[in-house]
């Protein structure tokens, strides 16, 4: 019965790696600066602030997107704006929380 409700209240979480395996794209929604630091491995770098700019350029993909911030906040704005121009999108939270679901499954 509890994953039942998870699952519509959409509160279960997604296999990030299988969407990953499956072509999703990983989009790290930090700044440059913040990227340079340290990423997961094959995410790209969009900063949140630009992540309008680039909606059509990933709408034409057609694959679904994974996104990463330092902690989820601004992966969970970006999220939501992707969502609303129609890109299956999934909130992964943080970078290094992507990075570890990545490690684990080499």
């Amino acid at each position: 019965m509890m994953n039942f409700l998870k699952k519509a209240l959409g509160f279960e979480q997604p296999d990030y790696y299988e969407l990953f395996e499956n072509g999703a794209l990983i989009i790290d929604v930090r700044t440059a600066a913040e990227f340079a630091q340290g990423h997961a491995e094959g995410s790209m770098n969009i900063p949140l602030n630009e992540i309008r700019d680039h909606i059509s350029t990933i709408q034409e993909t057609g694959r679904s997107v994974i996104t990463c911030c330092r902690s989820g906040g601004r992966a969970g704005m970006a999220n939501g704006i992707l969502k609303t121009s129609g890109i299956s999108a999934y909130n992964a939270g943080s970078w290094e929380n992507m990075q570890s679901i990545l490690d684990k499954n080499k």
